[in-house]
């Protein structure tokens, strides 16, 4: 009888085990999905002849499709999970950071914000971004609410314009196709990885914790779509830049809220 126990036991053990590896399983694969057009919007890049124009169009719509993140999914979230001061709080922090990074790139380079130096600073933005939204996104599948497919695709199509946008401009400042690609590579690793992290360290994630990331996510990306991203925008698809906006941003609003 005392065997059967055992086996009992260890058959619960040995179920309980697989439980957590598939749901953990379960959190990479929804943060590679969301990550993975890092990935494929670098190939793009490369896949075809991109006119400075056409750049500028999908930066513009990528530009729209951010700004709702920042208003929807992260200003508004921090706000529900911890309130406005540890939402403020989150969103100095980033905004600082980025503006700090971005400002130790320009003094290296020695230049302002243009060619590489831009496409770099859109891969720092979409790395400050990524990784507290993926975060987010992974304490999201460890709290049991089903996965929110808006959500998911809102992030992959926002990624989407900031890595076909960097890896032209970086590109065309005489980076090589391979380091581009293993530069996003790394950034969509980094960022799959900080969604099984918010996964596994769920439990220990209060409320004013989620709404510090998700305004650290919102102030790095503020400061980022004003230095590089919409500036590159304009340049390069003129008055035509701000339609093109808004239309990112209704479509990812409208992804938002059907998640």
């Amino acid at each position: 009888m005392g065997g059967w126990l055992a086996c009992a036991r260890v058959a619960t053990g040995a179920r309980a085990v697989v439980g957590d590896v598939a749901e953990v399983l379960r959190a990479f694969g929804w943060g590679s999905v969301a990550a993975g057009s890092l990935v494929i919007g670098a190939a793009l890049a490369f896949a075809r002849d991109w006119s400075t124009r056409q750049v500028a169009l999908v930066l513009a719509f990528g530009a729209g499709a951010l700004i709702s993140a920042v208003s929807f999914e992260l200003a508004e979230e921090g706000l529900k999970a911890g309130g406005l001061g540890w939402t403020s709080f989150g969103l100095a922090l980033g905004a600082i950071t980025y503006w700090t990074l971005d400002g130790a790139l320009e003094r290296r380079s020695g230049s302002g914000s243009g060619g590489g130096d831009a496409g770099v600073a859109l891969a720092l933005g979409a790395f400050l971004d990524g990784i507290p939204e993926q975060l987010v996104l992974g304490i999201g599948l460890a709290s049991g609410t089903s996965v929110g497919i808006g959500l998911v695709v809102a992030i992959f199509v926002s990624n989407l314009p900031e890595a076909i946008g960097s890896a032209r401009e970086m590109h065309a400042a005489g980076t090589g196709r391979r380091r581009i690609l293993l530069l996003w590579s790394a950034v969509a690793a980094c960022c799959v990885a900080a969604t099984v992290f918010g996964f596994v360290a769920a439990g220990a994630a209060s409320g004013e914790v989620r709404a510090a990331i998700d305004g650290f996510a919102a102030g790095a990306l503020i400061v980022m779509l004003i230095d590089s991203m919409i500036p590159l925008a304009r340049a390069g698809a003129g008055r035509s830049a701000g339609l093109i906006a808004t239309l990112g941003f209704a479509v990812a609003a409208a992804l938002s809220a059907a998640s």
